[in-house]
């Protein structure tokens, strides 16, 4: 998600939050549960339960944006808390991919494809913002909500028209975009850093 967006995103989701806060949950609570849905839904995809996996893969993402939106709107956010996020997500494409991978659905090669531009589009951010130290980096053509957009339309398509591989073109798509994304992170790192030296 762009930057620009995400502000609009966080403000939005703040009011879900403030409901979760009212429940007693707590965001590593909602983070937990997100990354229990993210194991379901692979092992659904496994299975080759495409509408099951796929509503597994919902839950994922509803608790995934409650957990932020809990932190912030009770104010219990912490560094740690935000790693915990960020790891978690990451095991969450994983589990759901090896999902994928295992089906049979899609040629492993593709599944391959899809998880490493995802990785890298991360690992892109990450690397400009720890150690160029900027602000954010959060910048491209796609971001997670983009490609969990491909991910759940191949994923429903798969189940009713399997002849002409949705799910195979949808994390085609994934890649693609992703790796796109990286090349914008490193170009604009590049045009907010230029030539600083490492201290």
């Amino acid at each position: 998600m762009h930057y620009k967006r995400r502000a609009t995103y966080e403000a939005r989701s703040e009011i879900f939050g403030k409901v979760c806060v009212r429940l007693g949950l707590t965001p590593n609570v909602l983070t937990a549960l997100s990354f229990g849905f993210s194991v379901l839904a692979g092992v659904l995809f496994w299975k080759q339960e495409f509408l099951l996996g796929t509503a597994a893969l919902l839950l994922n993402a509803l608790t995934d944006m409650l957990d932020g939106a809990t932190a912030r709107a009770g104010k219990m956010g912490t560094v740690f808390g935000g790693v915990l996020d960020h790891v978690s997500d990451r095991y969450a494409e994983f589990f759901v991919l090896m999902g994928i991978l295992l089906s049979g659905a899609v040629h492993p090669g593709w599944v391959l494809f899809a998880q490493f531009g995802i990785i890298i589009a991360s690992y892109t951010r990450a690397a400009a913002e720890s150690i160029g130290k900027m602000q954010t980096c959060a910048v491209g053509i796609a971001g997670r909500l983009e490609k969990f957009i491909f991910l759940v339309a191949g994923a429903i398509l798969q189940e009713f028209i399997p002849q002409y591989q949705p799910l195979m073109y949808a994390l085609i798509l994934m890649g693609a975009v992703s790796y796109i994304t990286s090349i914008q992170r490193l170009t604009f790192a590049k045009k907010h850093l230029g030539d600083r030296r490492e201290e």
